[in-house]
């Protein structure tokens, strides 16, 4: 399956996460140790929004992988944002290919995913039936993923996210169990505006892949006076992985199954995490 990472708070050099953590998501990319595949290397892709343009998040992707791109190292060392999404992808099926790498992009919003529709080949074609007609020409790959985005637009992800992706869940499982699929969902999931972030870690079986969030900032400057870079973020800041960057004491902290979390200016937020039937 896949690693990711999201980011918000203050404005960083994509470098300060992406390489320079012990175990970032580029050593992730070889050497994951809680992914099902220890070696992430079909695909990657980075989106982020600029403090000039935050309507629309840029984004880079290539079907190559992450360890040993020019392209993206270069990028890293010259790009300053306040929120950014970063995605190593192994593969579950579909074609390595550029429009099936993550992030995904639908006007301001940006999606990404760790996991799976089970037996997706057998649920496309009702799936791709359910997706808003005027959106379904916006889907460019192949993906379980950028299917499970689409149909969350289409069930209002711009008014309601947490509700649009339990609407899509719901819609996803119903399906699987159409067609004889024990467990239809596996996922985390992560999706912002440029403004707020949300994450998901929900399965169908109760048995999600890993999802950790890092510790308040002012609570890391007291386990940590002598870390610098505690000192240059404002305690907003945030991170969500889906394994941890390093071993520091108190830094992370694992999202409880079937949970969903808010990162947004003030106090975050975590809630349960239910499918709304379909």
């Amino acid at each position: 399956m896949c690693r990711w990472l999201a980011y918000s708070g203050t404005p960083l050099l994509l470098d300060t996460i992406l390489y320079r953590p012990a175990h970032s998501l580029i050593d992730q990319s070889l050497h994951s140790r809680m992914g099902v595949e220890t070696t992430n290397g079909d695909g990657f892709g980075v989106g982020w929004y600029s403090q000039e343009a935050i309507e629309t998040p840029a984004l880079l992707k290539d079907i190559g992988p992450a360890w040993n791109n020019r392209n993206l190292r270069e990028l890293a060392d010259h790009v300053r944002s306040p929120l950014f999404f970063a995605h190593i992808r192994a593969s579950t099926g579909t074609a390595v290919q550029q429009t099936n790498c993550h992030p995904f992009r639908h006007g301001r919003w940006m999606w990404m995913h760790n996991g799976a529709i089970a037996d997706f080949h057998l649920v496309r074609r009702d799936l791709s039936l359910l997706v808003d007609p005027r959106l379904y020409s916006d889907i460019e790959g192949t993906t379980d993923s950028e299917m499970m985005f689409y149909l969350a637009v289409t069930f209002g992800l711009d008014e309601d996210p947490p509700g649009a992706v339990a609407r899509m869940v719901g819609v996803v499982e119903r399906s699987g169990h159409d067609h004889g699929v024990e467990f239809p969902v596996q996922m985390t999931i992560a999706v912002t505006d440029g403004e707020r972030l949300w994450a998901f870690r929900y399965s169908s079986q109760g048995a999600s892949r890993s999802l950790f969030y890092s510790t308040r900032v002012d609570t890391l400057r007291e386990l940590h006076p002598d870390l610098a870079f505690l000192r240059e973020v404002s305690d907003e800041t945030r991170l969500i992985v889906s394994e941890p960057l390093g071993d520091l004491p108190g830094a992370w902290n694992a999202v409880p199954e079937s949970t969903y979390g808010v990162v947004h200016a003030g106090v975050d937020e975590l809630h349960r995490f239910v499918p709304e039937p379909a």
